[in-house]
């Protein structure tokens, strides 16, 4: 319930949950790489959902894909600047993945094998559905053919 003009009004779950993004490992990582060819977009993208008052979802695998993807591409200096990022924003909501959402992936990750996820896609996908999210900060198609709606579509190949 919320009070507007002086009435109580019941707010739908959906419209709260409209305010809330989830952001995958591509989409961290194109936030600290300035060589990254999505990081101006990334950028861009965060910093009008921040200011529009949305909160950041991520999980706990998804932070140490992303930590360990930064240290791997750019080193260490890189993977503490990610850390620091995301301890600044007062805007994430880390997720932790435990026994029953890892379950849930373990059920979707075999019987979707053919479909290339990661099991860590497997583990946002649960938890993107289980938080009723739409959108990700992503690059990674497979979030689109699990039916979510990427907000960082990679850049089409040239050439």
């Amino acid at each position: 319930m919320a009070r507007v003009g002086g009435s109580l009004v019941a707010t739908s779950i959906a419209s709260c949950m409209a305010s809330r993004t989830f952001v995958d490992t591509s989409g961290w990582y194109a936030l600290i790489d300035r060589n990254d060819s999505v990081h101006a977009r990334a950028v861009g993208i965060v910093q009008q959902l921040v200011r529009d008052g949305s909160r950041l979802v991520t999980t706990d695998y998804v932070l140490d894909e992303s930590f360990t993807l930064a240290r791997v591409r750019s080193g260490a200096t890189a993977a503490s600047r990610l850390l620091d990022l995301v301890d600044q924003t007062a805007a994430v909501d880390v997720v932790w993945i435990n026994p029953d959402r890892f379950g849930a992936a373990r059920t979707m990750f075999r019987k979707q094998l053919d479909q290339g996820y990661s099991f860590t896609d497997c583990t946002s996908f649960v938890v993107m559905r289980e938080s009723r999210l739409a959108d990700a900060v992503t690059t990674d198609r497979h979030f689109r053919h699990a039916g979510f709606r990427l907000l960082l579509p990679a850049a089409p190949a040239r050439g």
